[in-house]
């Protein structure tokens, strides 16, 4: 697997106010590397945050494969691609109405990345998915899991999730509603990787755009047995400062 092997709702939404433009379930590519992964022994998806075209979102996967290779990982790394680089999103006077949209867009999306587990899964029952997620990310993973827990037998169907830099609310892991969804859909942990230095989420909970992310001080209440959190120093909010704080995998 050389090239970058991606599942892509890419067009799917509209980046202006997140409405669906497509009513399609994903697409893959390149279709070969996808096919090889029929009957491996695990792999891990990477889902990239807020701002991302296609390129970011490709970079994200190469960071990724590139740090969990080095802490010894040798499976495959493929990444979650969507339409996160909302129109506005780098200008400070449409920065809620980006971020609105993008939420909007990660929690659709939850439809997409649920739907290609449950049939990847169908074909290759005993290959394990773990699930990484940076910032927005980690909405798409929460709106899958909530997508698949509506089914008994999706118990366990993904093997691990891990937040960097989650822009969640700090409430997920203790919530009645969002615990029992990640005790019951996540096999064996979830690991959150929170950083209360973060920029990104500093702001956001101060502009009360998202009201304390779970990725800034970690989770309150108490939490669902399976969550577990690490608390880490990147240099910044970006992917590339979380990937490098990340000592152990999986």
């Amino acid at each position: 697997m050389d090239s970058v092997a991606r599942i892509s709702t890419r067009g799917y939404y509209n980046l202006l106010n997140g409405n669906t433009l497509k009513n399609n379930s994903y697409y893959t590519y390149p279709k070969k590397d996808f096919k090889e992964l029929i009957g491996s022994k695990e792999f891990t998806i990477m889902i990239h945050g807020l701002r991302n075209d296609n390129a970011g979102a490709v970079a994200k996967v190469v960071l990724a494969k590139k740090r969990l290779r080095r802490l010894g990982y040798t499976h495959p790394v493929v990444g979650y691609s969507y339409d996160s680089n909302t129109t506005g999103a780098h200008l400070k006077k449409y920065a809620k109405r980006a971020l609105t949209t993008g939420q909007r867009i990660a929690k659709k999306n939850g439809w997409n990345l649920g739907k290609f587990i449950e049939d990847f899964k169908a074909n290759s029952p005993k290959t394990k998915i773990r699930l990484m997620g940076h910032s927005l990310g980690s909405q798409v993973i929460l709106s899958t899991l909530e997508h698949l827990s509506k089914k008994k037998e999706n118990e366990g169907i993904v093997e691990s999730v891990y937040f960097f830099g989650a822009s969640i609310t700090e409430d997920v892991p203790s919530s009645k509603k969002y615990g029992k969804i990640l005790q019951t859909v996540v096999n064996t942990k979830i690991v959150n990787h929170y950083a209360p230095k973060d920029e990104v989420l500093n702001w956001a909970n101060n502009e009360k755009y998202v009201k304390g992310p779970l990725g800034l001080n970690g989770s309150i209440g108490k939490p669902v047995k399976k969550y577990r959190q690490k608390r880490v120093n990147p240099k910044n909010h970006r992917f590339a400062s979380y990937s490098e704080v990340l000592n152990s995998f999986p």
